[in-house]
């Protein structure tokens, strides 16, 4: 997003039992993601509402979700949607069909963790990127926000609806 671009709005769907963390991250790290390792905080999150559903069934059963919608703003992110971006990069398209959760079982860094490491030392904050699983549609892989020197990145609750606690499902 260039300065002084309107704030982007992104959905992103999620696990219910975590509703009262929205924007952690900790998942994406704890299990790693198409453009992030393993220990990396990412979030995922899709630029349509209807892509931001599929891409988290990823196709199989319709298991119960949280849809939130988010706003982020002063993000420098790579659009790896744009071929001439993605030939200044020296990045074939084919990366869109990474095989990257079968390179991980295999042991193997995926391509697209590289070059995530590389934009992230660049000093990206993330990148938009075709969604696998909604053709046509779109989605935001975003590692750094709302610390010091970073985008900010809010949840919209405008009637403070989402819990403060993990209590409201005890």
């Amino acid at each position: 997003m260039p300065d002084g671009e309107a704030a982007l709005t992104l959905w992103r769907a999620y696990v219910p039992r975590w509703a009262h963390l929205p924007l952690s991250g900790e998942g994406a790290s704890r299990f790693g993601g198409r453009w992030n390792a393993v220990g990396t905080l990412a979030i995922y999150a899709a630029r349509e509402l209807s892509t931001a559903w599929a891409e988290y069934n990823q196709g199989f059963v319709q298991h119960p979700a949280l849809i939130a919608q988010l706003r982020l703003a002063g993000a420098r992110l790579v659009d790896l949607t744009d071929d001439a971006v993605l030939a200044a990069l020296g990045v074939d398209a084919g990366i869109h069909r990474c095989e990257w959760r079968d390179a991980l079982d295999r042991g193997e860094t995926p391509a697209t963790h590289d070059i995530a490491r590389r934009l992230q030392a660049e000093r990206y904050d993330g990148l938009i990127y075709p969604s696998f699983m909604s053709p046509g549609g779109t989605c935001v892989a975003l590692w750094r926000w709302n610390s010091v020197d970073a985008p900010r990145l809010d949840v919209v609750d405008p009637e403070s609806r989402l819990p403060k606690s993990p209590a409201s499902w005890v």
